[in-house]
């Protein structure tokens, strides 16, 4: 359901075609409705833009259906104030229609927002980045899976998609427990889920590549690679590089998972930094960065489209979120397809902060 902004109208010396209209589609389960709105009609007054609209969402629909009433009715730029659910869902609707997507971030996650570095504790920075920030372009991901049964959907991604071990702590994750101390409840389920954790035989295709064979207990596409607490699952993952990151993770035995755990927590951050300088650019700098994507725990490929079918079907999540099992799935980027509001570099009143 739909309802019109509240807020008071911009100056009335503005012409109307001359005017942006931005739209909040938002969760309220998730924000505090009034601080939201006054916040949003300070920043729109100050910037010259025409009346705010707001959309709230349901149970039935996490923001999709909202995102295209704000685009019917004429916004220019889309926010989503929710968690992963609600930023994926209006970022679906946006990369088809070619709006702006911009973020106040709400939920548990906040992944995307993390990976750009945007602020996560500051409202007044993120809704002020919506009426004065700047328009950055970064990849999307698009998915089309296949059920156990032939049923095919498809899907669009910001983050990470993926099946195995991460999609079932996703389904595991108790409620409860998530709504008292937030993504730490994802540690109590990654142990049950551990424990628990079957390899799966799946056929892929990476690009042209011919088809080939692997087994594996996780399986991960990422267009970035940051997780909560700063883990970093993908050293290498860039979201405007126009390619995926895939992770493909096969331990053996309780030590093999500790051996992950170091890589993700502690030794691909370093890496990460260590790519990034003039050092990796060197011969024996580059022969580090290769050697660190072929080790066995934790293996990593690239490329921009990936088919996976498996031998039998598996829990797969999507940016966060458990979507049921599959049989097969493929994922293609699309470079630079989705467009961000970020904040203007030259513009000293936005906020920097970010919380793990």
């Amino acid at each position: 359901m739909s309802t019109p902004s509240e807020t008071a109208p911009a100056d009335q010396d503005a012409l109307p075609t001359e005017q942006r209209t931005a739209a909040v589609v938002y969760n309220p389960v998730k924000v505090h409705l009034p601080t939201l709105k006054s916040t949003v009609e300070q920043h729109q007054q100050e910037a010259g833009w025409a009346e705010t609209l707001w959309f709230e969402t349901s149970e039935e629909d996490p923001g999709g259906g909202m995102a295209r009433e704000a685009i019917e009715a004429g916004a220019d730029v889309i926010a989503a104030a929710g968690g992963d659910g609600t930023v994926r869902a209006v970022a679906e609707v946006v990369h088809e229609a070619g709006s702006t997507l911009a973020l106040l971030p709400s939920g548990t996650g906040n992944l995307l927002a993390r990976n750009m570095k945007l602020p996560l504790d500051d409202l007044a920075a993120s809704v002020r980045t919506i009426f004065h920030g700047d328009d950055r372009k970064i990849d999307f991901g698009m998915l089309k899976i296949e059920r156990p049964g032939g049923e095919r959907e498809r899907f669009g991604f910001l983050v990470m998609a993926g099946l195995g071990l991460d999609a079932r702590m996703l389904v595991n994750t108790r409620p409860e427990l998530k709504k008292k101390v937030g993504w730490l409840a994802y540690v109590d389920s990654l142990f049950r889920s551990v424990r628990d954790a079957n390899a799966f035989e799946f056929r892929y295709q990476l690009d042209d590549d011919g088809n080939r064979s692997l087994r594996a207990h996780s399986l991960i596409v990422g267009n970035c690679g940051m997780l909560q607490a700063g883990a970093i699952l993908l050293p290498d993952a860039e979201i405007d590089d126009g390619v995926f990151d895939i992770a493909v993770m096969r331990p053996r035995g309780f030590f093999g998972w500790v051996r992950i755990g170091a890589r993700v927590f502690w030794e691909n951050g370093i890496l990460r930094a260590f790519r990034r300088s003039n050092l990796s650019k060197t011969a024996v700098g580059k022969k580090i960065v290769s050697k660190s994507r072929e080790e066995r725990p934790l293996r990593y490929l690239r490329g921009q489209e990936f088919t996976a079918r498996l031998e039998r079907p598996d829990e797969f999540e999507i940016d966060g979120d458990p979507v049921g099992e599959v049989i097969a799935f493929r994922s293609r980027i699309d470079p630079m397809g989705l467009s961000v509001r970020v904040p203007d570099p030259a513009d000293d009143r936005h906020g920097s902060r970010q919380v793990p």
